[in-house]
């Protein structure tokens, strides 16, 4: 008897043919996230701008002066110092050669990617892939910044629930807001530890991550100076907000808009936005009308908030200028290295291709 094959004629077995759809499916969606994650960032700024009209915009914009550029300046050193002696003691403890002022000269460009490319994190991206290839270990290297960027967010995440307990005023209901973002923190956790217990992968990961952690981390000799420069920066943060909404004009005291500050820090880590712009300005005119400074008013602080940050990084621009110039150098010396008198000369025939 004679077994005729019956697969299809393109050779494919019939069970790859799911398994590589799916794949090409993640692949589009992965491709199309960026794109996505910038469109719906436009899309909350057209639709808050034809709410409210271009009026509050252009008042953010004419409201920055000079006072506020030199506060900005001033401000983005003092974050900007604390962000890398922050880096510099995790990336240290985890093996990793960074010195001060080298973090210092990343730091800054890493800002300035941040503030100008979109999603506004491939700053960092780019800082600890750079760093990690530089020291010969890329995973260490990425988990480093991972780290330092990460006790800055957790301690803003913990002052932002403080406030939701503490101040009524900022938000409606703060009981019920309060709960939903212990909730969905709590989900979060568990959906994170689930994927990490069944995928080998994920297991492989945090133990890594968990591992490093602990030495560059959470140890007592770490973790109180990183807390220490994550509150200075998280307090640098906080007064340019203050900058900004005295800029534009804000009639409200400082006690009113600490937390409008703290709750807005938390929405701008959302990665939905252009240049920074999106999420903050929509969240600032929710609370400052909720709150009766009126929304254009919340607008116009979240333009100039913007503005001035962006001022604030503007020193990146020298360090990606040096970036390029040192990378040029090293280059050079590499191929052409000039023979010693005493050294006997090598012929060595040229490489084509």
């Amino acid at each position: 008897m004679t077994h005729h094959d019956e697969r299809p004629a393109t050779g494919r077995h019939p069970a790859r043919l799911p398994a590589r759809a799916g794949a090409r499916a993640r692949t589009t969606i992965t491709r199309a996230w960026p794109w996505l994650r910038l469109l719906a960032a436009v899309a909350l700024l057209v639709a808050l701008g034809h709410r409210l009209g271009a009026d509050a915009f252009v008042a953010g914009l004419r409201a920055v002066d000079g006072w506020a550029v030199a506060a900005a300046v001033g401000i983005g050193l003092l974050t900007t110092v604390a962000g890398a002696w922050r880096w510099c003691l995790i990336a240290r403890r985890l093996g990793l050669p960074l010195t001060l002022p080298a973090a210092v000269s990343d730091y800054y460009r890493g800002l300035l990617l941040n503030a100008v490319l979109p999603a506004g994190v491939l700053g960092d991206v780019h800082r600890a892939v750079s760093h990690g290839r530089q020291a010969g270990d890329v995973g260490r290297g990425v988990r480093a910044v991972v780290f330092e960027r990460g006790a800055g967010q957790v301690l803003l995440v913990a002052l932002g629930i403080a406030v939701l307990c503490a101040d009524p005023l900022t938000i409606p209901d703060p009981t019920l807001s309060t709960g939903l973002t212990l909730t969905f923190a709590l989900l979060t956790v568990t959906l994170a530890l689930a994927l990490a217990c069944l995928s080998p992968k994920f297991r492989r990961a945090a133990r890594t991550t968990w591992a490093d952690a602990r030495t560059g981390l959470v140890n007592r000799d770490v973790l109180p100076k990183v807390a220490l420069l994550s509150a200075v920066t998280l307090a640098g943060h906080v007064a340019l907000f203050l900058v900004a909404a005295s800029a534009a004009g804000a009639q409200a005291p400082t006690t009113r808009l600490v937390p409008l500050a703290v709750l807005a820090l938390l929405v701008m880590a959302v990665p939905l936005n252009v240049g920074g712009f999106g999420p903050r300005e929509v969240f600032l005119a929710v609370a400052f009308g909720a709150a009766g400074f009126g929304a254009a008013q919340g607008v116009a602080t979240g333009v100039v908030y913007g503005v001035l940050a962006l001022i604030g990084s503007l020193p990146g621009v020298f360090t990606l200028f040096r970036g390029r110039m040192r990378r040029t150098r090293r280059s050079e010396q590499l191929q052409v290295r000039p023979e010693r008198l005493d050294q006997p000369r090598e012929h060595v025939p040229a490489l084509v291709g």
